[in-house]
This record gives structure tokens, C-alpha cells and sequence, in this order.
């Protein structure tokens, strides 16, 4: 599998676009490197850049970026909202596929030896990077902030993990940077109905894991509350791996809570969002929105939005923008300014358009032109292509009768039931969706392979081989469409005879879909099959597909039987 870590360096800037852009531009210039997102904040004075690729080029667009930082950022004129210590603030790698996050945790901490070696630039290892147990925890390595960094550089014990011995230019001028390695992080504000801070930081206080300082009384302004050994009581709140702040922010006029979700296992977005209002409610406040800096995890928007769902009771079975829908109106993601899905899932920004391009060449088609490419004088798409767009439609309608039972008048208590259906049924026509494409694309395959040089013997048997494989993937592909077709049969069955009786025919049309699908690609199993060299091999793929053909059959017959009765009476 291949290696990919994302990178989301926040700098300390977000007002001069020209700084901003030669920084993203240094780490952009490294080859290997995709920037997905940069997101300036005026009123934080801040940019949060996200970038993604192999570890070695992404460690190099890290370095080089904090090397631009440095020479366009002078921290000692910086002032924002947001705590800081550095020009380059925080800098974490992040596993994304293909990697530990103990793997990230050493190539952190190699980054930031090498920024001090290099550059001259101070540096603390957070989290997973982190040296000390205690400088787990950013607010450790950056307390005090950069005005901080004198005495903190002057005391041993405070000093940074890779920096000098005393405060110097350099120092002065970048400040500390704190090098990390971490699980994916949501960063978010709530927007409140309020500029007051303090009450805002209340609200902070309240929910965050670390809490507040227990004071006499349960007041406010009491005295602090020590234990037997003279240390601090603190009261924790209700969230699990979230670390919250309070504040105004002049841009939009209206004080927010700002919270990092370092768990979203724990405490998932919806979760911190469903609790902030409780709390904001508590104290007579309203969250009005929710602003998500940076990217997030397409499971993030994927969870939020299947659980207002599940609130509503009504189906989850539908496709991910819709559900991705729900989950922005749920939480008021576009409050503050449109809220665009493709702009800030990273899955969806990783994807290269071109790619996708030749993969869904077909699916991507309007119904028409699909039609009329299918007619055309080239052999594909073909009857397996056109297989598993039947055995699509089936799931398809399948997942509609679903629905329909879903949001059933006087059917409440059955959603759930219904709901699941709806979903087996996305999955499915998901899965045959994808294979109109790749059958296709098998076919293209063969003649590729049919196109290699045959000049030597050596490019004879290479040809061969490529052959011999290609038709073997020809095979495999429409034996794929045609278990994935079949699966619509329980699906269809179970909507026939649970389901909402109006829509019954639907479900009839479904399994004649699935039957159809079926067959046809038992065909094309059949017809590349025969041109394998390995006739063993050849005669197993035959009598699979022939089983499930077989199989098929009696399965439509059956359900159309049930349809009929039902529309019979």
C-alpha cells in the first residue's frame, strides 16, 4: 500500500495574502506535493494549510515551508486571537494510509532536529512526537506563547526539545515551532449569540475534557480549591479528547467557542456540536452555526449526517451528498459563508479529476449519451458494461421501495427496519455502479495486450502472458457483476413482501433487472473465459456463473409470484 501522511502547518499570518501565497508556493514546489486547502483567518492573524503525499516529500514541504515562514513572518510584530509562538505555530504529521502513527512520531521528530540544525529555528515535539509525557499536550509546549520564549529558553527544564541555549536573533525573529505527529484533528468554532467572551470561555469551560479550576462555593469567583498535597482541583468536562477556548472575533462580531476535537473516536463532531448548544442553552445562549477550519474526514460529515438522520427517524439509505446535506443544515455549517463539501472533505480533495475522469468515463455520461455511445460502432461498452448497469437499476429501485417504507404514513416504528434495507441496497448499487466502468476497462485491457510488440520470442511471450492475463481479468470482472447482481434478489424479495404495498411492482421490475444483469454477464463470463489458455481454470469461472445464473432464475420466478399476488389480491 502506499505510503500518504497529510501536513497541516498553521502560520502566523492570515491577513497579507502575498505572505501567505510565497509560503504555500515553497511548499507546493516540492514534487510529490498536493496542497488541498489554505485557510486564512483575518481576526486570528493565522493560516492553516493542508497538504498531503509520500512521507519524504511531504517532510521536505514541511521544512521548506518553515523556511519561507521565517523569512516573511516577523513574530515580533505579529498580534492575533489566536495563541502562538512561532511564525510557523504548530506542525503535525498525520497518517492518512499506509503508515503508523509511530512512524509519523519519528519523522516529526527528525524535522524538527533538522529545522534546528538548518535553520536555527527551536522546536517542541507534541503528541505522538512528544519527548516528555507532559509536552503531550500543545498547551504545554506552547504556554506562555512566544512572548514566553526568553525565560523558557533560559530554564532547563522548559527549554525546547531542539533549540539553543539562550534567546538569540533568530529566535526573536521566528519564534518556536512545535513539531508533532497526530490522528486526525477537527478543528471548530460555534458560533454563539453573544460578544461576550466571558461567557463564551464559560461555555469553553464547561464542555472541554480538561474543565476548570474547582473553586469555593461552585462560584465563579471563590477561592481556589486545593487537595491534601496543595495541587490545583480541577472540574472536567463533558467531552472526551476536546480542548476548547472562548472568544470574540471582530471579523463577524460575535463571540465563539473554539474547540480542537483530538479524538473524534471519543467525541465525534455532532456529539461536541449537540453538546456546545446544551451547554450555551444552559446558560440562556444559542449556537447559531459552526464553522469547520481546515479539512475534516469524510466520516466526520458521513456520521454527523447519519445521526440527525437517525434523529428524524428517517432512512439512512441514501447517497452521500444527500446524508452530507443533512449534516450542514443539522449543524449550520454555512452560518458564516457557503459550506462546500468538495472544498473540505480531504478524501474528495486528494482525488485527481483526471483519474476520476477515466474511471467513470461511462457512469459520469448523461442517460442519452450513454445510450448512444453504447450504439455506436465501437464493442465497447459492451454487454457487460451494460449488465451491470441493470443490476444497478435493480438495487436501485429496490432502495427506492426501501425509502418509501422508510417515510411510510402510520409505519414510524418501522423505519429502522426499512432504514437498513436502504442501505444494503446503497451498497450494492454503489458496488455495480463501479463495475459499468470496469468491465469496460477490462475489455480495454485485451486490446492492449493484443497491441504489444510481437517481434522476438521474448516480446512473444510477453505478449502472451499479458494476453492470458487480461482475458483472465475479462473473465473475473462479469463474475463480480453477477454476485453483486444477485445480491439484489434478498433485497427485492424482502421488499415484496414487506414493503410499501403501492410501490410492490417496483420491486418486481428490481429482481427482472437483477435477472437480467445476471444472465448477460454469465455471458460474458462465458465467451472471455473460452479464450484462456488454462482451460481448468476456464471451466471453474463456466460453472460458477452457470450456478448463479441458474440460481437466478428461480429467484425472479419466485418473487414474481409474490408481486403478482399482491397486485392480483
Amino acid at each position: 500500500m502506499r505510503q500518504i501522511i497529510e501536513c497541516v502547518p498553521n502560520f502566523s499570518e492570515g491577513r497579507d495574502r502575498s505572505v501567505i501565497d510565497q509560503i504555500v508556493k515553497a511548499i507546493a514546489s516540492v514534487e510529490g506535493v498536493k496542497v488541498l486547502n489554505v485557510d486564512p483567518g483575518e481576526a486570528t492573524n493565522r493560516t492553516v494549510v493542508t497538504f498531503v503525499g509520500e512521507p519524504a516529500a511531504v517532510v521536505e514541504g514541511a521544512f521548506q515551508g518553515v523556511k519561507k515562514a521565517g523569512e516573511v513572518i516577523d513574530m515580533r510584530k505579529h498580534h492575533g486571537a489566536h495563541p502562538r509562538s512561532g511564525a510557523c505555530d504548530v506542525l503535525p504529521l498525520v497518517p492518512v494510509s499506509g503508515i503508523t502513527l509511530e512512524e509519523c512520531a519519528t519523522l516529526a521528530r527528525g524535522l524538527a532536529e533538522r529545522i534546528f540544525k538548518e535553520l536555527g529555528v527551536p522546536c517542541y515535539c507534541y503528541e505522538a512526537a512528544a519527548f516528555k509525557p507532559e509536552r503531550k499536550n500543545l498547551a504545554v509546549c506552547r504556554a506562555g506563547e512566544y512572548e514566553a520564549l526568553p525565560e523558557k529558553i533560559a530554564d532547563p527544564a522548559r527549554r525546547p526539545d531542539f533549540g539553543p541555549s539562550e534567546y538569540n536573533e533568530t529566535v526573536a525573529k521566528n519564534g518556536a515551532i512545535n513539531v508533532g505527529a497526530r490522528n486526525f484533528l477537527v478543528a471548530v468554532n460555534f458560533n454563539l449569540n453573544t460578544t461576550s467572551t466571558r461567557r463564551a470561555m464559560a461555555i469553553a469551560f464547561d464542555v472541554r475534557e480538561k474543565g476548570r479550576k474547582a473553586r469555593e462555593g461552585g462560584s465563579l469567583t471563590g477561592k481556589l480549591l486545593k487537595d491534601a498535597e496543595g495541587n490545583q482541583i480541577w472540574i472536567p468536562g463533558t467531552l472526551k479528547g476536546c480542548k476548547a477556548i472562548g472568544w470574540y472575533i471582530d471579523e463577524y462580531g460575535i463571540a465563539q467557542v473554539s474547540m480542537n476535537i483530538t479524538d473524534i473516536e471519543a467525541t465525534p463532531l455532532h456529539i461536541a456540536y449537540e453538546e456546545v448548544c446544551r451547554a450555551a442553552a444552559a446558560r440562556g445562549l444559542k449556537v447559531t452555526g459552526t464553522e469547520i477550519v481546515g479539512l475534516v474526514p469524510k466520516r466526520v460529515l458521513m456520521d454527523a449526517g447519519k445521526f440527525y438522520l437517525e434523529k428524524q427517524n428517517r432512512s439512512l439509505g441514501i447517497s452521500d451528498d444527500e446524508i452530507m446535506k443533512i449534516a450542514v443544515k443539522s449543524m449550520s455549517l454555512d452560518d458564516l459563508r457557503p459550506f462546500n463539501p468538495k472544498e473540505k472533505v480531504i478524501e474528495y480533495l486528494m482525488e485527481d479529476p483526471a483519474e476520476i475522469a477515466v474511471k467513470q468515463r461511462l457512469v459520469r455520461m448523461s442517460l442519452q449519451d450513454f445510450a448512444t455511445e453504447t450504439a455506436s460502432e465501437s464493442p465497447a461498452p459492451g454487454g457487460g458494461s451494460i449488465s451491470a448497469y441493470m443490476g444497478a437499476l435493480g438495487a436501485a429501485l429496490g432502495t427506492m421501495v426501501a425509502n418509501l417504507s422508510a417515510h411510510k404514513r402510520g409505519w414510524d416504528d418501522r423505519w429502522k427496519e426499512f432504514s437498513d434495507w436502504a442501505e444494503k441496497g446503497q451498497a450494492i448499487m454503489k458496488e455495480l455502479v463501479d463495475l459499468v466502468d470496469e468491465d469496460t476497462a477490462a475489455f480495454d485491457k485485451i486490446m492492449a495486450a493484443f497491441g504489444l510488440p510481437k517481434g522476438t520470442e521474448e516480446e512473444k511471450a510477453t505478449r502472451a502472458q499479458a494476453i492470458e492475463d487480461a482475458t483472465l481479468y475479462a473473465s473475473q470482472v462479469p463474475l463480480r457483476t453477477m454476485k453483486a447482481s444477485f445480491k439484489v434478489f434478498e433485497l427485492a424479495r424482502a421488499m415484496a413482501i414487506e414493503g410499501n404495498p403501492n410501490s410492490v411492482s417496483d420491486a418486481g421490475v428490481g429482481a427482472l433487472a437483477a435477472r437480467s444483469a445476471v444472465l448477460g454477464a454469465c455471458l460474458n463470463v462465458k465467451i472471455n473465459a473460452i479464450g484462456l489458455n488454462d482451460k481448468e481454470k476456464a471451466a471453474g469461472l463456466i460453472a460458477e456463473a452457470e450456478s448463479i445464473a441458474s440460481k437466478a432464475i428461480s429467484e425472479e420466478k419466485e418473487i414474481l409470484e409474490i408481486v403478482n399476488g399482491k397486485i392480483d389480491g
